[in-house]
């Protein structure tokens, strides 16, 4: 698994920041820290940037950057480089 932060669509980045604005429900796929796939229903309570990494913070206080996430609400998120 690399370390190196890989930025994500800004398509991706304004759909969060909707879900987190609505405060309703999400569902997350993710990749956790230990490498294994975690699927979630929470809220996301806000976005940031941390050391040249963007996070998201889950209800539960769960941090997930960006570039670990596979997919919110089905929609699959995509690096930057993509359409």
């Amino acid at each position: 698994m690399s370390n190196g932060y890989q930025p994500v669509s800004i398509a991706t980045e304004q759909l969060l920041a909707r879900l987190v604005s609505a405060g309703e429900i999400s569902e997350v796929v993710y990749r956790d820290e230990a490498g294994q796939v975690q699927q979630v229903h929470d809220v996301l309570r806000d976005l940031f940037v941390r050391a040249g990494e963007s996070f998201v913070l889950l209800g539960r206080g769960q941090l997930v950057r960006l570039d670990h996430l596979f997919s919110v609400n089905g929609q699959v998120v995509t690096g930057a480089g993509a359409a």
